[in-house]
């Protein structure tokens, strides 16, 4: 009988495809809607094309977001929309996010707790 590791915590479940911090921007604007026009996303994200179209592409070959093209009228449109992969990743990774803070809150009240050792100074 095989026993599987428990899933990481803290730090070591951080996806690294959401750890860049406007990846992370992207995918949580996405999770609110059922998909969105690249402009929509870019202007939220406060980026430029160039690097919503990078970060773009790094989610699709992560298999987190999804890229349909098409046209409104004669003008080319793009849109992004969340995978249920990538929900699922967001979901583990602001997990861990709040199990560091958690962890690091802990920590902080043990420490305060601590009756102070004579001869040493306060914090």
């Amino acid at each position: 009988m095989t026993t599987e590791p428990p899933p990481p915590r803290g730090a070591a479940a951080l996806d690294e495809a959401l750890h860049n911090p406007t990846r992370l921007a992207v995918a949580a604007f996405l999770c609110a809607c059922d998909e969105a026009e690249f402009a929509a996303v870019r202007d939220h994200c406060q980026v430029s094309d160039s690097v919503l179209s990078k970060t773009a592409s790094a989610l699709e070959a992560a298999g987190y977001i999804e890229i349909r093209k098409g046209h409104v009228g004669r003008r080319p449109r793009t849109w992004l929309a969340l995978t249920d992969t990538g929900d699922r990743a967001l979901e583990r990774h602001i997990a861990a996010l709040q199990d560091i803070v958690s962890a690091a809150q802990n920590a902080g009240a043990s420490a305060q707790a601590r009756p102070a050792v004579p001869g040493t100074p306060p914090h």
